[in-house]
């Protein structure tokens, strides 16, 4: 599957599905399992777009090099 691709909020919101089916117990134990591999999965694929997007941020609040403050948003 490319996960890689999923939008940050298909990412979150397939998370979100994830554990709602883990709390809700009644799983076998490699359903469990199957299911919180995923979740790790797509957490990682959230804290790729979030640091990306924090990047993105500092980059656009950093002063430029000539000494001006950046342009407001």
């Amino acid at each position: 599957m490319a996960e890689e691709k999923l939008s940050y909020e298909r990412a979150r919101d397939e998370l979100t599905d994830v554990v709602k089916r883990l709390e809700a117990g009644g799983l076998t134990l490699e359903e469990s399992l199957t299911l919180w591999e995923r979740g790790e999965r797509l957490a990682a694929i959230c804290e790729e777009w979030l640091e990306g997007a924090r990047a993105r941020l500092a980059a656009a609040m950093a002063p430029a090099e000539d000494g001006d403050a950046p342009a407001p948003f």
